[in-house]
C-alpha cells in the first residue's frame, strides 16, 4: 500500500510540473510575422544613400536594448570602414549606440568615422561621450588630443 501511495504522489507531482512549467518557461520559437495586407506598400529605401544600412531602424520588431546586436553592428561597421563606406559605417555605429547606450566602444568608432567624414562637431560629441563612459581608458589621452585638434579646426574655420 505504501508503494502505491508513493507512486501516486510522484505521478501527481510530475503532472503538476508538466502543467505549470510551460507557463513559466520562455517561448522557444518566434512569433510569426503577419502577412502584408493587400493595400500595404512595400517599405521604402532611402533614396539619397544607395549603400545606406539602416537595418534596425527599418525593422519595427527589433528590441531597443540588444547587446548582441550592438556587437554585430560594431563588427559590420568596422567592415564598412575597411571597405571605405564611411556612411554605412556611421549608420551601424549609431545603431550600436542605440542597441547598448552605456557601451563606450561604438562611440569611439563613431567618432573616428565622423572625423573621417569631416563631421567635426559630431565627432567631438561622440568622442566626448566615449570619454564620459570610460574616462580612464588606455587611449583617453589620445582621444582628448583628437578632440582638441577637432575643436581647433572648428575655431580656425570660424575665424
Amino acid at each position: 500500500m505504501a508503494r502505491k501511495s508513493v507512486c501516486n504522489w510522484m505521478l501527481a507531482a510530475t503532472l503538476l510540473t508538466l502543467l505549470v512549467a510551460p507557463a513559466s518557461l520562455p517561448m522557444q520559437g518566434q512569433d510569426p510575422t503577419p502577412a502584408p495586407k493587400p493595400g500595404d506598400a512595400p517599405p521604402r529605401k532611402p533614396a539619397d544613400k544607395k549603400t545606406s544600412d539602416r537595418a534596425t531602424q527599418n525593422a519595427s520588431d527589433q528590441p531597443v536594448w540588444d547587446p548582441l546586436r550592438a556587437e554585430k553592428d560594431i563588427e559590420v561597421g568596422q567592415y564598412y570602414m575597411r571597405k571605405g563606406d564611411v556612411d554605412a559605417a556611421i549608420d551601424r555605429f549609431q545603431d550600436a549606440t542605440t542597441a547598448k547606450p552605456g557601451y563606450a566602444i561604438p562611440f569611439r568608432y563613431l567618432g573616428e568615422a565622423q572625423e573621417k567624414k569631416k563631421l567635426r562637431k559630431q565627432a567631438i560629441r561622440s568622442y566626448s561621450r566615449y570619454l564620459e563612459l570610460v574616462p580612464h581608458a588606455d587611449d583617453a589621452g589620445k582621444i582628448r588630443k583628437r578632440v582638441d585638434k577637432l575643436q581647433a579646426e572648428i575655431d580656425k574655420d570660424k575665424g
